[in-house]
């Protein structure tokens, strides 16, 4: 351990109260000294700002690699002190652990899905991590044939993610990719399905996913920067040929766009897509013909996004051009540029068109209104439409595995914060559903035990924003009750409602778990999204706040007894609100946080930087600076009484590099007053996703519960 960093000595145990606020909550916490970081004075200057930054070493593991062992050990002292912290609550953490894993039916499978004369699907045995990657051939009474055996691959390996399968056209290879880094970094490997051999050809350094063309030998995919880990080039790859069959089709020139290539369902073409924030653009090959030129469907406008789906005789083009909700439009399969494109599904002020499934005679479309998903289905024949209707107040549906063009059911996956994730299959011509699947909850679940809300919290500027909320039946509306508050907002995803079986463990103990379904997300259409992004970033943090107020207000709880959970741009909106608002909560969960967001932008080494400057902005730029400045977790800290917090990160995180809460925790202790604790915790062979394991993740989950617990006096 580094000489300039205290040793942690038990000396006994202190109790004090998670706040100087009025609670009758008090928490006996070890008598553990904190680690202390060492201070390396580093200055970061730019437009004639000079900022000193003590803890910018943190990151020589990033910049150096594992040479840096002054941070591993620092990190390991972080790991030590949460683990004494926590340490009267490994039996709890225990017992929760094995609660919520006692709710997995661990003998499971999924539904099957039909495609090309094959029934998929993945199955589950006890005791085991992972699973089975299955098919039969024609029936479901065929003999089975395991694909891949996921169990069996990942024996030895700490994390191992397989994923991106995809069969041959003539069903006899299968694609795959394999990270057993966690950083999200994939391999691709084929396998001959007759004979069940691996073939020597191997792809490092790729998104995970392959695209097949129609000769069942010619494979496309996305190639990543080694360092940035940006999706910067789509190859070709030709099975047996080596490196000489490995060629660039196309090279993304502009670092701010994401790209990637698939196939339409109808199986006709192959697609490039590059995109950002603002823009995109789609690349197009006949899938009989891999040797042929991409051609640009469009050329990229400015500050406009389009997405194309295939049918037969047409394209549809989803896209904001002039919708700032998206509209659908329509061209011939031989005259793309935008001149020929005519309406047809019109803007609508009101409702967001954010998806489209094709099939033969109908489209499936993707809808949110009110904050809700819906879905709606249009015959191609005559233009006819009609709703899906789902019957709860808060809820979330969404189209689930639809591999096959040439038919006339729909499957579609069901979810709310009281309904187990259930699958039906929707016939779109009769207008009949089945059920398929409902998760089953091992040990018995009542969905009458339990109450789900939807309610609007007024910002300070008078905007509505949407809370789900759940708790357990009989929950008294008093003030007194704890509520855990979940939010993200960024990048215009939005936090739907849906069913997590580990939550029961928190309801059954007497907490309130709501969203906030902040300005940031696209949960009220696309304004939602621009309102909570670049310079009106703020806003975002401010919605959270009010959310919580108004909680507060409406008796679901009180400042003593409210916690807040986010992660990765979620855990900015912890860091920003508990620097705006901090006697609002008494505990936060802050998850692989990006805290550092001024120091991370202006580093074009960090993987995704580039990326986001159309979500932050481009700090290069004095104005995106200065707002960013404004808000930044890190940059804003202040000598003043902070909730009681746990962070945590994985050291091998691509998204949110370690470094950031790392640095946020040593300033934060740094500068803080007040008794309330700071823990942090290092995953130190995982990433941004944490564990890969179905069971592993738990022990994090069972943490975070223990955590909030501790402060509530909850000790079983």
């Amino acid at each position: 351990m580094h000489k300039n960093w205290n040793y942690m000595i038990i000396i006994g145990a202190m109790t004090i109260a998670c706040s100087d606020k009025t609670t009758t909550n008090m928490v006996t916490w070890p008598d553990v000294t904190a680690p202390v970081a060492e201070k390396k004075v580093h200055e970061r200057i730019i437009h004639n700002d000079t900022i000193v930054d003590n803890y910018y070493w943190m990151n020589d593991y990033f910049k150096k690699g594992r040479d840096s062992a002054e941070v591993i050990a620092y990190l390991e002292a972080e790991n030590s002190y949460t683990a004494a912290m926590m340490k009267d609550t490994e039996k709890l953490q225990e017992t929760l652990f094995h609660e919520m894993k006692g709710r997995i039916k661990e003998k499971d499978e999924s539904v099957p899905y039909f495609k090309n004369g094959y029934y998929y699907y993945s199955r589950t045995d006890e005791g085991k991590q992972y699973y089975k990657f299955c098919r039969k051939k024609g029936s479901l009474d065929a003999p089975e044939e395991v694909l891949l055996d996921v169990d069996d691959m990942a024996e030895g390996y700490a994390y191992y993610a397989a994923g991106g399968f995809s069969i041959s056209p003539d069903n006899k290879l299968l694609s795959f990719g394999v990270d057993t880094v966690s950083r999200r970094e994939y391999t691709i490997y084929v396998k001959n399905l007759e004979t069940g051999a691996l073939l020597p050809d191997k792809i490092d350094r790729t998104t995970g996913g392959a695209t097949w063309a129609n000769d069942n030998k010619t494979l496309f995919y996305t190639a990543k920067n080694p360092v940035t880990l940006l999706s910067e080039k789509i190859r070709r790859y030709t099975l047996g040929s080596g490196s000489a069959g490995d060629v660039v089709v196309y090279e993304e020139k502009d670092n701010t766009n994401y790209i990637g290539v698939g196939k339409s369902k109808n199986g006709k073409h192959i697609m490039i897509y590059s995109g950002g924030t603002l823009s995109s653009e789609v690349r197009t090959l006949d899938a009989d013909n891999p040797n042929d030129t991409f051609e640009v469907f469009q050329p990229r406008m400015k500050e406009v996004l389009y997405s194309v789906t295939a049918l037969n005789d047409k394209f549809l083009i989803l896209t904001n051009d002039g919708a700032k909700n998206f509209k659908v439009m329509e061209c011939p399969l031989d005259r793309t540029a935008k001149e020929h494109w005519k309406e047809f599904i019109p803007h609508r002020e009101d409702v967001l068109v954010s998806d489209i499934d094709e099939f033969k005679d109908y489209i499936v479309i993707s809808e949110r209104k009110n904050g809700l998903t819906q879905m709606a289905v249009r015959s191609l024949k005559d233009g006819s439409q009609h709703y899906l209707d789902f019957g709860e107040a808060a809820y979330t549906v969404y189209p689930s595995t639809n591999v096959e063009y040439d038919t006339d059911m729909v499957r579609y996956g069901y979810t709310s914060l009281v309904t187990p994730s259930s699958t039906y299959d929707y016939h779109m011509n009769t207008k009949e559903k089945t059920l398929r699947k409902q998760q089953e909850v091992v040990g018995g679940y009542d969905v009458e035990n339990y109450v789900t809300e939807r309610l609007f919290a007024t910002a300070a500027d008078g905007t509505q924003v949407p809370i789900s909320l759940v708790y357990k039946k009989g929950f008294p509306k008093n003030g007194k009750s704890p509520l855990l508050l979940y939010g993200y907002g960024s990048y215009g995803m939005s936090m739907d409602p849906t069913f997590n079986s580990s939550r029961l463990s928190l309801l059954d103990r007497g907490f309130v778990y709501a969203i906030a379904h902040i300005r940031g997300g696209e949960e009220m259409g696309r304004q939602w999204y621009e309102d909570g992004k670049m310079m009106n970033k703020q806003n975002t943090f401010r919605d959270f706040i009010d959310c919580a107020k108004y909680l507060i207000s409406e008796r679901y709880t009180s400042s003593d007894h409210l916690y807040a959970q986010g992660g990765s741009a979620g855990g900015l909106l912890m860091g920003a609100v508990i620097n705006m608002a901090p006697e609002l909560w008494n505990g936060v969960i802050a998850q692989v946080p990006f805290v550092d967001v001024v120091n991370t932008m202006l580093d074009e080494t960090i993987p995704l930087t580039t990326n986001e400057y159309d979500e932050w902005g481009n700090p290069n730029d004095k104005a995106a600076y200065e707002y960013m400045k404004s808000y930044s977790p890190y940059e804003n800290m202040e000598a003043k009484e902070y909730p009681n917090l746990l962070v945590t990160t994985g050291l091998h995180d691509s998204q949110v590099q370690y470094f950031e809460p790392a640095k946020w925790v040593a300033k934060l202790r740094e500068i803080k007053k007040g008794n309330q604790v700071v823990l942090f915790k290092t995953d130190m062979e995982y990433g941004h996703g944490g564990a890969s394991g179905r069971f592993d993740y738990l022990k994090d989950v069972a943490l975070n519960y223990a955590f909030l617990f501790k402060l509530e006096g909850i000790r079983e």
